[in-house]
């Protein structure tokens, strides 16, 4: 067994602790006492990652091309996540930071579930006992999407896991195992279905700045549905959900009724205020100037023919979609790269007569609309179609116009049927399309109505989760094969299979002794 040095930096943190060093002089013998439910309640702060796997994930998608050698990257992050190689450098939205985000906010949920039980679990610590199981389930979750290939059934039992800690550390030296993804989801499984009983949102001033009751049960439906426990994910979302989602939806709405302004728009998105919004988690990133509307980072992004023809603007069910739905209103931007007002920049400084500070990125990691889209699908996979055209509708009937109106199953099935699927690699725009070939990861899906029905579902996520980095992990869980262009070079395809889906841990991780993801 190798040994590894992942120490989880960010615990230092936690402790007020400023470097490596001074925090492994310090372990384990000074570590903070958490010995009261005030404590637990305040270090379950920290259980939430910092950084966000989002912008490698867009990048990685067919939500990016290239623009040509006349603009150039933000920086490396973009341009290496665009042309799937490993990335080796150190910022933000790097690996690195990604893994000891992570981990960070792992540690911090070790640490307050270990003080519940040095308590001896009281009752009066359930409901943080709940935050922190539902939140360390969350981050490896979150992980396990960048890092691994999808959840398999057949493959799982030799695929590459992540290691799952469930303990806080008290070694320097840790001998750390990857695992395979079938116990990496297994352990995962576990903590959602011990924690989910156990969430009450009376212990927080804004529940969603945390995992409150309808996050997590969010949460669970999402990774139900990547478990392919389909069943569950249905019963999870509609938990989350309540009685009538509709009277959850309106946010594009109202946003389209708003001020023309992208700040205005950008707040609106992420206010704890709007129903649609199960949590909000602000993360240190570029995301906003790489993907929004700045002049900045053109190389690389969403441009227009891609959401004219592929996405947002593309002519739907219901219609063209430019003068029927209002998130195809909504975009902002330049021909190179096209922006929903999601990704609004939050500068925090610390010297502002220098302007030196930190870019941070506020993301809705859970709402209403795509926690609906989880239970369609996962009512399509059952053959329930009826129960996954009504959600199809409630969700069209809150982003388009009302003129638009209900689509009975039939006129989805015809409409998607009756598209030419996308080839892998394209000659000219033309040949873009909303629908494309699919290839499920360790599930079936007949031809004709489910087909089709889930080409609608994968249309309607594409759009839901744009700049959120779910547009990648749905290629991967549908194996759908995309090719990306390079300027005065051949495309770059990237198959079902192919290794690079799982993105490349960082480099002092597989330095230290944890196995790499392969490459061809």
């Amino acid at each position: 067994m190798k040994k590894n040095t992942i120490f989880f930096l960010l615990i230092a943190l936690l402790f007020g602790l400023g470097s490596c060093e001074k925090f492994l002089d310090t372990m384990p013998d000074n570590r903070a006492e958490i010995n009261s439910v005030e404590k637990v309640t305040k270090l379950l702060v920290s259980a939430y990652p910092t950084n966000s796997g989002a912008l490698i994930a867009e990048l990685s998608s067919d939500n990016a091309m290239d623009n040509g050698t006349l603009y150039t990257p933000y920086n490396r992050e973009q341009e290496d996540a665009y042309l799937w190689r490993d990335i080796t450098t150190t910022g933000n939205d790097a690996p690195k930071a990604i893994w000891d985000g992570h981990y960070g906010a792992i540690a911090a949920a070790n640490q307050a579930l270990n003080a519940i039980e040095e308590l001896e679990n009281p009752v009066s610590l359930n409901a943080q006992k709940g935050e922190a199981l539902i939140a360390r389930a969350y981050a490896h979750f979150a992980l396990a999407n960048l890092f691994c290939m999808p959840y398999n059934p057949e493959t799982a039992n030799s695929d590459l896991g992540l290691p799952y800690s469930e303990k806080p550390e008290t070694q320097v030296k840790v001998e750390y195992q990857r695992g395979t993804m079938a116990e990496l989801y297994e352990k995962i499984s576990t903590d959602i279905e011990a924690g989910l009983s156990l969430i009450n949102d009376e212990i927080y001033s804004v529940p969603k700045y945390h995992f409150n009751k309808r996050a997590a049960y969010a949460f669970a439906a999402r990774f139900n549905l990547f478990y392919l426990k389909f069943d569950k994910a249905v019963q999870y979302a509609t938990t989350a959900l309540g009685d009538n989602p509709a009277t959850l939806l309106g946010k594009w709405t109202g946003m389209f009724s708003a001020a023309s302004n992208w700040d205005v728009r950008n707040d609106m998105y992420i206010s704890a205020s709007d129903a649609g919004n199960f949590l909000i988690l602000p993360a240190y990133s570029s995301l906003p100037y790489v993907l929004g509307p700045y002049n900045l980072g053109r190389r690389y992004g969403n441009a227009r023919p891609i959401i004219e023809r592929e996405s947002f603007r593309a002519a739907g069910i219901w219609g063209p979609s430019r003068d029927n739905v209002y998130l195809a209103s909504a975009m902002w931007g330049y021909d190179q790269k096209f922006a929903l007002p999601k990704v609004g920049a939050y500068f925090e400084y610390i010297d502002k007569v220098a302007g030196i500070g930190y870019i941070h990125s506020v993301l809705v990691p859970f709402t209403v609309g795509e926690t609906l889209l989880c239970r369609a699908e996962a009512y399509i996979l059952q053959s329930k179609f009826a129960e996954a055209t009504a959600d199809i509708n409630t969700w069209i009937k809150a982003n388009a116009k009302p003129s638009v109106g209900a689509f009975s199953q039939d006129e989805i099935v015809s409409f998607y049927k009756g598209l030419s699927y996308m080839p892998v690699q394209i000659k000219n725009d033309n040949e873009r399309s909303i629908k494309k070939k699919i290839n499920p990861q360790g599930f079936t899906v007949t031809e004709d109505v489910q087909e089709n029905l889930i080409q609608c579902i994968l249309h309607l996520r594409r759009m839901e989760t744009m700049h959120d980095g779910g547009r990648w992990y749905d290629l991967k869980r549908y194996g759908i094969e995309i090719a990306h262009n390079r300027e005065g070079e051949a495309d770059d395809v990237i198959l079902k299979d192919d290794p690079r889906r799982a993105i490349q841990l960082p480099q002092d991780v597989i330095s230290a002794g944890l196995q790499a993801n392969p490459r061809k």
